[in-house]
């Protein structure tokens, strides 16, 4: 959410922002929130007035009391209690305009940094780096359940009929590596100096509106019903929402976290024959990293945040890319993302296994999460990407490690965590 002074002092740029990210039919907000900011403004001086009067009138009142003037005294009383009925009336027609003002604010999107090309989606994205070769095998790489269920790893059909489409079973060495996958990926986090944390898996809807926005809200989350509680999509909710209304010392910052969380999404819309399977579903388990800093610091924990998922799956022998996110491919709250993709040998190509954004001051702003600095306080910086995110990790994972017989290669680095297997076989 942006700052109403800005939005008011800067509408063209805000303006341009809304056509950069190629949603005009943003355009009239602006316009209407100055209009609202004005008149709530207006409002609040209007009733700031009456209040001073009010203060005053009743000093009077005292001091007639005292002289004996009753008859005049009783003359001031009925106009402070007009003016009390007055001011009730503007204080609730300033929440009804704040609340409109804030709705239009949350509405908004936030400005991208000037380096995001511009495009209108996710085609228009650009390659930035790619790290290690590329394989394609001499034999066919099966669909990756396909070969989850020659290892005995996987059971959609129970999952069909416990749960629905978009879930599954896990079952054997698969559960194992994903398990494995996930430890290994904590215990990387530690080791680059990220305090681990296991976060709520569920959050109240004030700190979902903190965290994203309303259209993200209503495409992602689960709802508790009877209760004012949400199942997270990702354990960067609940993990930025344990700042929610703090001030933090600038001498702590920056507050360098890795989460595991279960992750839960509605993932509406229709999908392609590549998103069957584990590719997109309903419940799957991630290690995320969140950075809150000082505004200053964004950009150096923004590329050290994404280098830490590259080294991660190129310490599994992955190759993987990296690809700016273009404006129109860009989360409302967002000021810079970038996607790390990995290669399908059986696709020939990469796909999106974790991505790393820059939220500028946005959900700090929405949530009250403050520095105290040395020249007074201001609004944090917040920052997430995806350390790892199984099971749809385990599609990249399986066709890259894959041998002709069926049996997957396990890295090195994941043995201690298999049992000192080397290897799964059918």
């Amino acid at each position: 959410m942006l700052d109403i002074r800005f939005v008011r002092e800067n509408p063209e740029i805000v303006k341009q922002n809304i056509r950069n990210k190629f949603q005009d039919e943003k355009l009239p907000l602006v316009d209407e929130v100055i209009a609202l900011d004005k008149e709530n403004r207006e409002t609040q001086q209007k009733g700031d007035a009456l209040r001073a009067e009010k203060n005053k009138i009743s000093k009077q009142i005292g001091g007639l009391m005292a002289q004996g003037k009753k008859e005049e005294a009783e003359e001031l009383k009925a106009k402070v209690t007009a003016d009390t009925a007055e001011l009730a009336a503007l204080e609730e027609k300033q929440n009804e305009l704040s609340a409109k003002v804030k709705e239009i604010m949350m509405r908004i999107p936030n400005i991208i940094d000037p380096s995001v090309t511009i495009g209108r989606d996710d085609s228009e994205n650009v390659e930035i780096e790619r790290f290690g070769e590329p394989f394609v095998p001499d034999f066919e790489v099966p669909y990756h359940t396909d070969i989850m269920e020659k290892l005995h790893g996987i059971d959609l059909d129970s999952a069909r009929r416990v749960a629905g489409n978009g879930f599954y079973y896990l079952i054997g060495d698969i559960a194992r590596l994903h398990s494995a996958v996930l430890a290994y990926a904590r215990d990387f986090m530690i080791d680059r100096g990220f305090t681990y944390c296991i976060p709520p898996f569920m959050i109240r809807s004030d700190v979902v509106t903190g965290v994203m926005s309303f259209a993200e809200m209503d495409s992602m989350m689960y709802k508790i019903e009877g209760e004012d509680l949400y199942l997270i999509g990702t354990s960067e909710h609940s993990m930025i929402g344990r700042f929610k209304e703090q001030t933090l010392n600038e001498a702590d910052l920056p507050q360098t976290l890795t989460s595991y969380s279960p992750c839960f999404r509605k993932e509406k819309g229709a999908h392609g024959i590549e998103e069957r399977g584990v590719y997109r579903i309903h419940q799957f388990e991630k290690q995320e990293m969140i950075v809150v800093c000082k505004p200053e610091d964004a950009n150096y924990w923004y590329d050290q945040m994404w280098k830490n998922t590259v080294d991660l799956f190129r310490s599994m022998d992955i190759p993987v890319r990296t690809l700016e996110c273009c404006s129109g491919d860009l989360a409302d709250l967002k000021v810079k993302s970038l996607d790390v993709e990995a290669w399908s040998p059986r696709q020939k190509k990469y796909f999106e296994v974790g991505s790393c954004s820059n939220l500028g001051d946005a959900q700090a702003r929405r949530l009250g999460i403050r520095v105290r600095g040395e020249n007074g306080n201001y609004f944090a910086t917040t920052l997430n990407n995806t350390v790892v995110a199984p099971p749809r990790m385990l599609i990249a994972f399986l066709e890259n490690n894959l041998n002709e017989d069926g049996s997957v290669r396990i890295p090195e680095v994941l043995r201690p965590y298999m049992g000192g297997k080397s290897l799964i076989t059918p």
